[in-house]
């Protein structure tokens, strides 16, 4: 039988390897926080790709076929054979562009789809979260990477994996979609002890935590341990998300 715990590790170093790579620029999209999100834009960047072979390949049949009519397109033929090319190239690269998960549909589909939308969301959100919370959201998609991983050796209709499923699909981007509503100006002045940014960045560092706490149990088969944990997860954050809200 695998060793889950180890692959659980592997993966979270693997992840943080993968992280840094994006930062310094390398070989994946810089804006990826994991594999999820880099995967999907992987695959809307082949679906581009090739949108562009076939609309290149269909121009260069409609200039032969003409050509063969005609008996030969010309020079000026041959420009505009030339400039539809580049018209199409240029369009395909550009449009469609990838759209941004809504929220509803984060715990939509399989695991893997559920990690890849979740950072994708995230991804979009970070401009806008303070840079202390921005930092918790970039390792976050290490650690959803790798509680992916463990939920795929688990039935999925099990309490647990549908009580994790909602912490990372609902607890976690409500966390953050609450932050946002508060207008801007307000979100660094103090009510109560506290601003709205330290909230979001205590709130965000709490589920970080919760979710390697989840993955290592999942990895040695805690299940029942895990619903008990995340129904307690799930009313202690419902209580953070509503302070949140309280301008200032």
């Amino acid at each position: 039988m695998p060793d889950l715990t180890h692959d659980s590790d592997r993966l979270i170093e693997e992840g943080r390897m993968l992280r840094d790579d994006n930062r310094q620029g390398g070989r994946h999209r810089r804006e990826s926080i994991g594999r999820g999100s880099a995967n999907l834009k992987m695959r809307h960047m082949m679906s581009k790709l090739k949108r562009v072979v076939f609309s290149v390949g269909g121009i260069v049949a409609a200039a032969m076929v003409a050509g063969l009519i005609v008996d030969g397109i010309g020079f000026t033929g041959i420009m505009v054979t030339f400039l539809a090319i580049i018209a199409a190239i240029a369009a395909f690269t550009v449009f469609p562009k990838m759209k941004v998960p809504k929220r509803a549909d984060l715990t939509k589909g399989d695991v893997r789809q559920m990690v890849g939308r979740t950072e994708l969301w995230l991804e979009h959100q970070r401009p806008a979260l303070p840079p202390s919370a921005a930092k918790i959201v970039e390792d976050m998609g290490v650690q959803l990477d790798s509680l992916g991983v463990q939920l795929e050796t688990i039935d999925q209709q099990h309490p647990a994996a549908r009580e994790v499923r909602k912490l990372v699909g609902e607890i976690l981007p409500e966390t953050v979609d609450s932050y946002r509503k508060i207008p801007a100006h307000l979100r660094d002045e103090k009510r109560a002890g506290t601003t709205p940014d330290e909230q979001l960045t205590e709130s965000l560092g709490k589920i970080s935590k919760e979710i390697d706490h989840v993955t290592r149990q999942l990895a040695e088969g805690a299940l029942d341990d895990l619903a008990i944990k995340n129904r307690y997860l799930e009313y202690k954050y419902g209580e953070a998300d509503e302070t949140a809200k309280e301008p200032g």
